[in-house]
């Protein structure tokens, strides 16, 4: 079974978790690193014969289209996600729209796609923000990976459907596509997905979680990492006990995990997995 591979394409100060110490005012003047970064996973995925679907920040396409263009070239899909990494919950809907709308527009200069599928930063799209599904489809958009159906301090609705479902907005459908989660029981459903998972959890753990999915569910399994994650050497900007475990656990075993991870599980990226061709049903949000 194919199974589905995503990154989220930022800078090692972008994650919600580095925000508290390293805000938006400041990421101009620390020093990038994405383009050495993203270079480890285009040659990670090229050595596995394996495309993926590449969340793109649109502050990183304005500044390095390049990179976008080195994306694409390598035959991966592109996505959105989002111009500035801010929480979708904490925004308006109408600042929400902009900030969309900006990033469409700057990764359509870099490399001349319009993204179709969206990714919110730290997976925001929760019951207090479902009104930005609409604004997606909107937008053009026909597929999301922003809704993790589980229970989190920062993200989640923990009784979402697991696998990709179909949406119905007053604008119309958009195609829902979590990351992976394991149910143990009922009412317990564990995340599979990735990135910290991945980072500070056995390398079993995933294997046994992904393998569980294909088999038992007989369903494909979204996988997500960043390229931040295949560099241990970056700055150390977090600050807190708990931020800092999040980010920077794991980070020299992560390229061995996901090398290990390429070899036993087929992937591809998300439309190549799931077209938006009516899976699903609507699950019962307002």
């Amino acid at each position: 079974m194919r199974n589905i591979l995503t990154v989220d394409v930022e800078e090692y100060f972008h994650p919600s978790e580095v925000q508290a110490s390293v805000g938006p005012d400041r990421w101009a003047a620390l020093p990038s690193r994405i383009e050495e970064q993203n270079r480890r996973v285009l040659d990670l995925l090229d050595r596995h014969g394996v495309k993926a679907t590449f969340f793109v920040l649109g502050w990183l396409a304005e500044r390095y289209p390049k990179l976008v263009q080195q994306i694409v070239a390598a035959g991966h899909e592109i996505g959105c996600h989002s111009y500035s990494h801010q929480l979708v919950y904490d925004l308006t809907p109408a600042a929400f729209r902009e900030d969309t709308e900006r990033a469409m527009a700057v990764i359509r200069d870099a490399c001349g796609i319009a993204p179709k599928v969206y990714r919110a930063p730290s997976y925001s799209i929760t019951q207090a923000s479902w009104w930005a599904l609409e604004i997606l489809v909107q937008l053009g958009f026909t597929h999301d990976s922003s809704i993790y159906p589980i229970a989190h301090d920062r993200y989640g609705i923990p009784a979402f459907e697991r696998h990709a479902t179909l949406i119905d907005t007053p604008s119309g459908r958009i195609l829902e596509v979590p990351p992976a989660t394991v149910r143990l029981w009922a009412h317990r459903v564990v995340p599979v997905g990735g990135g910290g998972y991945l980072r500070l959890l056995p390398y079993r753990y995933t294997a046994a979680g992904i393998r569980r999915i294909n088999r038992d569910d007989r369903q494909p399994a979204c996988i997500y990492f960043h390229p931040w994650e295949l560099d241990p050497d970056q700055p150390r900007v977090a600050s807190g006990m708990v931020s800092r475990l999040r980010t920077y656990t794991g980070l020299r075993g992560m390229l061995g995990k996901l090398d290990r991870l390429l070899g036993e599980f087929q992937f591809s990226g998300m439309t190549a997995v799931h077209p938006n061709s009516g899976v699903g049903s609507r699950p019962s949000f307002s």
